[in-house]
């Protein structure tokens, strides 16, 4: 110790200490899908959240808090083998746990009709006013009572198909956002003109745990109990 005094304390390593600044760790969105083989066995769905009161008369009165639902899954279902926790383990330590979100392929609802073949008739997403050139990708759910409209907001690239009025428009006279999901005509469409689409898309998620509790149970086998993700609403 000198005649001044303890010398100063080291500074913190770069993400340690509530003060640190690093913009090199900045939360973002990782544009690559969970492994595909994995997540298609994985459980999950949508959650909505709804307050219930019954009242003393018994009756209830119900309020629903979300305006979208939000999916939640469990990737642990997925995983057969050691060489599939390999690839979670992997994939888990890029995304620094929480931190980072990325895209999770829906084994049940992934398309705009229900197959890997979209038709550019399939969901009505705007009708035209001949002045309005962009329209955001949605999904129906629903028909009759109270059909819920879906904002899809990761199509998958080059799956994306369009017709205005019904009829089919050649690629090149639209794009399409990959991470927004909004399609932009060259043209505007014409007044009453409906605006129909078709794609593939995944769900933009997180892991929803910053810890791995993984159990070698053999030489080529691992149990996961659980690896839960959430859907990331943008």
């Amino acid at each position: 110790m000198s005649a001044d005094g303890p010398p100063p304390p080291a500074p913190p390593l770069k993400g340690e200490g509530s003060n640190s600044k690093h913009t090199e760790y900045q939360m973002t969105f990782h544009p690559i899908r969970f492994p595909l083989d994995i997540s298609l066995g994985a459980r999950g769905g949508p959650e909505r959240a709804t307050d219930i009161v019954t009242l003393a008369s018994g009756r209830e009165e119900r309020n629903s808090r979300w305006l979208h639902s939000r999916r939640r899954y469990n990737a642990g279902y997925g995983v057969k083998s050691r060489a599939d926790m390999a690839a979670v383990l992997a994939f888990f330590e890029e995304r620094r746990g929480r931190f980072h979100s990325f895209l999770w392929r829906d084994g049940l609802d992934w398309s705009s009709n229900g197959t890997d073949a979209p038709t550019a008739l399939d969901q009505v997403i705007g009708t035209g006013d001949g002045a309005t050139v962009s329209f955001a990708l949605t999904k129906h759910y629903g028909t009759a009572f109270d059909p819920y409209l879906r904002p899809i907001t990761k199509p998958v690239a080059g799956t994306v198909v369009m017709a205005v009025a019904g009829s089919g428009m050649p690629a090149t006279d639209f794009s399409v956002d990959a991470l927004t999901g909004v399609v932009t005509f060259d043209v505007a469409p014409a007044l009453g003109a409906a605006v129909t689409a078709g794609f593939l898309f995944d769900v933009p998620v997180r892991f929803d745990i910053d810890r791995l509790d993984v159990e070698l149970t053999s030489f080529d086998a691992a149990e996961v109990p659980s690896i839960p993700l959430i859907e990331v609403r943008e």
